[in-house]
């Protein structure tokens, strides 16, 4: 299968290699009639399709050169290449208007100029129509497809000749009406005037395709794509706001810089997947897009569980079980430590100090700002407990002890009224005692917390009963009374 880059190249070179083709027709043939006949006004298209053959060339040149990969003296690319093309054809155009409109005036200001508004004339402009119109249609959608400036450029001019020459068929009508009707002296001006009228929309068009190839080259930002950017990121689940947005295009390429306000309590794997997820909301509107986001931790919006995990992750203190209480005399912090267990104690008993006055510290200062409470922190209690880093080797029970767990188990739980029936019982003998892990269904209409008490009570009845126990696991499951019943 052809790559999607090669697809994308081969179609906008054919789209304008055939811009070229049309385009030589097109000035062969103006050329030749509007010397026939002694028409300005087809002159002025010819020398009009001269200049959109040199636009053709430029295009194809562009097309050829801005698709080329980035590389280490163009790490954005070769973008740029369509914008300049766009920029020189704009100049041509303004160059050979220039021309149309001083000829038109001495036409005018003299009147001594015969036209001949033949057939030929008449069937050359409406070819012209002709071919102008499949072209530009091609060419905007090529345009369109792969967000090619160049093309885009291209596919204007054609598109400017349907027009320019529809005017020209006017000036020539109105010439063959003063020399068949009469009103001669005056409508054998109207091919000049046709002429200024090409001109005039040629200038109009040249004008707005300067201003985009200059806006372009000066990395303005396409209108309205940072705000829509900044309000799809802001929605994103994790963004609290959006710091600062840059959008510039380089030919069909955009890219994007974005910081963004995450929670600094964040894991480095949490705050990765936020701003992949704000990549894919400004693909969404950005297709292809080349973005860079700078996530940015803030402490905004934090409760106390968040600020303690927040000041923890900053000192790479490993935290768990992590509760709170306020006292008379203040908050008090009570966390499990996670140290590795080759650790030496004095090292171990260092770090939970040093995590205590990191928390007194920040904690404090934020309750003062924050709750206006001077209270303060009372106290922090830090367990310290060996981190499991190695695989652990366990061992089947047999059949018989098995059973006898499961016994155990479910006489615990008859005298634990909102526990039902326990099921996945896994049981192994491991170092340190025997690991003991269970399903255990709990009324569904309970609060998390009152579930939580549950399994604590089972866990410490279990516990009174089997002293031998080391690592105990409950995992809950809901279950609805009523279909039980």
């Amino acid at each position: 299968m052809e790559p999607a880059g090669s697809e994308q190249l081969r179609e906008k070179r054919m789209a304008a290699i055939t811009s070229v083709i049309a385009a030589v027709f097109l000035t062969v043939l103006k050329a030749v009639v509007g010397v026939m006949t002694g028409s300005l006004g087809i002159l002025a298209e010819a020398a009009h399709s001269t200049l959109d053959l040199g636009a053709a060339l430029l295009t194809l040149f562009a097309v050829r050169v801005s698709d080329r990969p980035a590389d280490a003296e163009h790490p954005y690319g070769h973008g740029k290449v369509e914008n300049l093309s766009a920029l020189a054809e704009t100049a041509l155009l303004l160059a050979t208007c220039a021309w149309i409109i001083v000829e038109a005036l001495r036409r005018l200001a003299r009147g001594d100029v015969e036209v001949d508004p033949s057939l030929w004339a008449f069937l050359t402009m409406a070819i012209s129509i002709v071919v102008d119109v499949s072209r530009s249609r091609v060419l905007a959608r090529t345009a369109k497809k792969y967000r090619s400036q160049a093309l885009e450029a291209d596919a204007l001019h054609f598109s400017t000749d349907v027009w320019s020459s529809s005017v020209v068929i006017v000036g020539l009508v109105l010439v063959w009406i003063g020399q068949n009707v009469g009103g001669h002296a005056i409508l054998a001006r109207a091919d000049a005037v046709a002429a200024l009228g090409v001109a005039g929309i040629v200038i109009g068009v040249s004008l707005r395709l300067g201003r985009r190839a200059v806006d372009a080259l000066l990395d303005a930002a396409p209108p309205g794509l940072a705000e829509e950017i900044a309000a799809a990121v802001g929605g994103v689940e994790g963004v609290h706001r959006v710091v600062q947005t840059r959008v510039r295009g380089s030919g069909s390429q955009v890219f994007v810089d974005l910081s963004v306000a995450v929670p600094r309590h964040l894991s480095f794997e949490e705050s990765h997947a936020v701003t992949d997820q704000v990549r894919d909301a400004v693909r969404g509107l950005a297709p292809g897009a080349d973005v860079v986001i700078h996530a940015l931790p803030i402490a905004e919006d934090e409760g106390m569980l968040e600020r303690i995990l927040a000041v923890a992750a900053a000192g790479h203190f490993a935290v768990h079980n992590v509760t709170t209480h306020l006292t008379p005399e203040g908050i008090r912090i009570d966390l499990d430590l996670e140290i590795p267990p080759e650790m030496t104690f004095v090292r171990a008993h260092a770090r939970a100090s040093e995590l205590e006055d990191r928390l007194r510290t920040e904690i404090g200062r934020f309750l003062q700002r924050g709750a206006g409470d001077a209270r303060g922190v009372a106290d922090v209690n830090v367990h310290i407990e060996p981190r499991a880093e190695v695989l652990v080797a366990g061992v089947e029970l047999t059949p018989a002890e098995r059973a006898e767990y499961v016994r155990r188990i479910e006489a615990v739980l008859a005298g634990v009224p909102a526990a039902r029936r326990c099921y996945d019982v896994d049981v192994q003998r491991v170092a340190g005692g025997i690991y003991l892990a269970f399903h255990l269904q709990v009324a569904s209409e309970l609060s998390v917390a009152a579930v939580h008490a549950v399994t604590e009570d089972v866990e410490n009845r279990l516990r009174r009963e089997l002293p031998q126990l080391g690592r105990v696991v409950v995992h809950a499951e809901p279950f609805i009374v009523a279909e039980e019943e």
